[in-house]
């Protein structure tokens, strides 16, 4: 396997900046509390899994939901695009990089990933998600050509990514596709995959005060 860095790119679960299109029917501030459930699901399973570093790409300031043994750096550059070639910037050598929108992500899909990344040959990783977008990449080096000018958060980032990595003459492995959480239906779909989760539970917790059928 590839001794491999793994990266988390976050925003701290402020209400109002975080989970935005879940309201309605969550309230800002119950957007917040599932944010902020999904973070801390991340960064355990993150922390479950071998690396040789973790670092944290953070916009906004940290909490107590950040674990010990983490290296905290700031996200830098306007666009989403940006943000992700100065956060494998931070990290030497292979790195593997996640959201936070994936709660459900468990140590062996990112073992999974890393061991792919490590495979004789392969430059890169790339997960897609059910939205189109992706939910995981990882690089044997850094190259800001990887990102820099390729759409993101659109229903096609995935389709736009690979064919920037394809561009650039890398051999990239397909990892399972996984859902992000955007929307409450999302939300509801994820927390049932994953129902032992702090996600599950925040959501479990909210569901008597949503005004929402099933």
């Amino acid at each position: 396997m590839t001794r491999a860095a793994l990266v988390v790119i976050a925003k701290a679960p402020v209400a109002g900046r975080v989970k935005t299109r879940l309201c309605p029917p969550c309230t800002a501030a119950e957007a917040a509390i599932l944010a902020s459930a999904a973070l801390v699901d991340t960064l355990a399973a993150a922390a479950a899994t071998p690396a040789v570093a973790r670092v944290l790409a953070l916009d906004g300031r940290p909490g107590p939901w950040v674990p010990d043994g983490w290296v905290i750096v700031p996200q830098l550059g306007g666009g989403l695009d940006e943000r992700l070639a100065n956060a494998f910037s931070a990290v030497s050598g292979p790195a593997l990089l996640i959201g936070m929108d994936t709660p459900q992500v468990s140590p062996t899909l990112l073992a999974g990933a890393m061991r792919a990344l490590g495979e004789p040959g392969v430059d890169s990783v790339l997960g897609p998600a059910a939205d189109g977008g992706w939910w995981t990449i990882g690089l044997r080096r850094a190259d800001p050509r990887v990102f820099l000018g390729v759409p993101m958060s659109t229903d096609h980032t995935y389709d736009d990514q690979r064919a920037r990595l394809a561009a650039l003459g890398l051999h990239t492995v397909v990892l399972p596709e996984l859902r992000d959480v955007d929307t409450y239906e999302d939300a509801v779909a994820v927390a049932r995959d994953a129902p032992g989760s702090r996600f599950a539970a925040a959501l479990e917790d909210l569901v008597e005060d949503l005004d929402v059928a099933g």
